[in-house]
């Protein structure tokens, strides 16, 4: 497939300027809408293969994402996309000031294979309803996944408007080279700098949705309870392949032996096992090699066991692990849960500190004091305080990175403005403006214009 000529027709497309109707981009969403329903069971038997994820999984953290996604634009696009008057300042004096939303024009989103559906169908819809094409890349590592993506795009939308791209490394290169108006990209720091460097050589705007090392920070004020099935639940949910999961816990010295009993409890009673249906296997070998790896087997205070063939990885907790372990060096993305400790609450804020900004962050406490220090001293992305993952699911909340995590935003109206262009216009009346800005000029005049300025 020529992707030159896809883009060509999609630049075509734009021209016409059918994408800037507001009843247009509602109707692409609502096909898309009934698309997704349409073969709801054609995309749970590919992510199926592809993960070994379950129907409630696959709802819960993808095609609920997505559905959400478009009922929010389609209740709140009129008022998103509507001329924002503001302010004149006395200068621009009788005139008038707005701001209009315009999209940016022909978009490419490349997908992310831990949440194939969710990480690039919800991109995909944001820029719909900024007004833009789109041309979407899903990752090849899922790949019926992937397929499927292909398949019900492709065949109810025009490529001209929608299409989406298959294909590996060597189809994402061919899509680099090409001159978009946007490009939006989910995965590492590693890749997301190979594409923060091709849209470069065009100026194209970029959102890079990337990740990191996340930490939680566990304090003696926290409720045990709570804090253990909450982080029980996100570190291992899809396996720990979550770019948001919780990386590893920094937990008070005085509390972690009582604190890691409460995890073993939580992770034996959600029973990950082998067989588990609500337990994901992990992508492929290349990523189950490299988390084995990383389990140093005299750190393992519970779990350790897999099966190769199986793909399956027992959640696992390390203890007594240090800044310079293995598992400490890299974002783990897998079942494997490093614990370390502090002894005052400000050394744990200090060791984060002194890492990369990490794409999410969360703290279990009661104390209003660790709160504040926590979101006053501590950047990254976005997190939760006495919970986890959960801050994706508002679409109040922008969702993105800072630093080595990411750049730029989305979901709700922020996903709007990731693919829109802030159109800044003045309109002046023709009467009443004093004469003092145009030559000659004076002292008086002078005088005048700093006053008003």
């Amino acid at each position: 497939m020529n992707f030159q000529d896809i883009l060509q027709k999609q630049k075509e497309f734009f021209f016409t300027q059918k994408t800037k109707d507001l009843q247009f981009r509602k109707a692409q969403l609502k096909k898309l809408q009934e698309v997704i329903q349409n073969n709801e069971n054609l995309l749970y038997e590919a992510i199926y293969k592809d993960f070994g994820k379950s129907k409630f999984d696959t709802f819960t953290t993808e095609i609920s994402f997505v559905q959400n996604d478009i009922n929010y634009f389609l209740k709140n696009l009129n008022s998103l996309a509507k001329p924002k008057k503001v302010r004149t300042n006395l200068v621009n004096q009788l005139g008038s000031s707005k701001i209009y939303s315009e999209p940016l024009g022909n978009s490419l989103v490349i997908g992310a294979w831990n949440y194939p559906y969710q990480l690039s169908l919800s991109p995909v819809v944001s820029a719909i309803a900024a007004g833009n094409t789109v041309i979407l890349k899903p990752s090849e590592i899922a790949e019926n996944s992937a397929n499927a993506m292909a398949k019900i795009i492709n065949e109810n939308f025009s490529e001209e408007f929608l299409y989406v791209a298959e294909g590996g490394i060597e189809e994402t290169t061919e899509l680099l080279k090409l001159k978009f108006d946007k490009i939006f990209f989910t995965g590492s720091p590693k890749v997301g700098k190979i594409v923060y460097e091709a849209a470069a050589k065009n100026l194209t705007p970029v959102t890079l949705e990337l990740g990191g090392k996340s930490p939680a920070i566990i304090t003696d004020s926290a409720d045990f309870e709570v804090a253990a099935k909450r982080i029980v639940w996100g570190k291992f949910l899809n396996a720990g392949q979550t770019c948001v999961a919780p990386d590893y816990l920094l937990v008070d010295e005085k509390i972690k032996e009582n604190f890691l009993e409460y995890l073993k409890n939580f992770i034996k009673k959600f029973n990950y096992t082998a067989e588990s249906e609500h337990y994901t296997k992990i992508i492929n070998r290349r990523n189950f090699d490299r988390i084995i790896s990383l389990i140093d087997l005299e750190k393992v205070y519970f779990g350790g066991n897999y099966d190769a063939q199986k793909l399956y990885i027992e959640p696992t907790i390390l203890d007594i692990v240090t800044w310079n372990d293995a598992i400490m060096q890299e974002e783990i993305f897998g079942p494997v849960l490093p614990v370390l400790t502090y002894s005052f609450f400000r050394e744990a804020l200090l060791e984060i500190q002194k890492g990369e900004k990490p794409l999410a962050a969360y703290l279990f406490t009661k104390n209003n004091d660790e709160k504040n220090l926590f979101t006053s001293q501590i950047s990254f992305g976005g997190g939760c305080i006495n919970d986890v993952v959960m801050h994706l699911s508002n679409e109040n909340l922008p969702f993105g990175g800072v630093g080595n995590s990411g750049i730029g935003n989305y979901h709700g109206k922020y996903g709007f403005e990731a693919f829109s262009h802030q159109k800044s216009v003045l309109d002046r009346a023709t009467w009443g403006e004093p004469n003092f800005k145009y030559p000659p000029y004076s002292d008086d005049k002078m005088d005048w214009i700093k006053r008003v300025l």
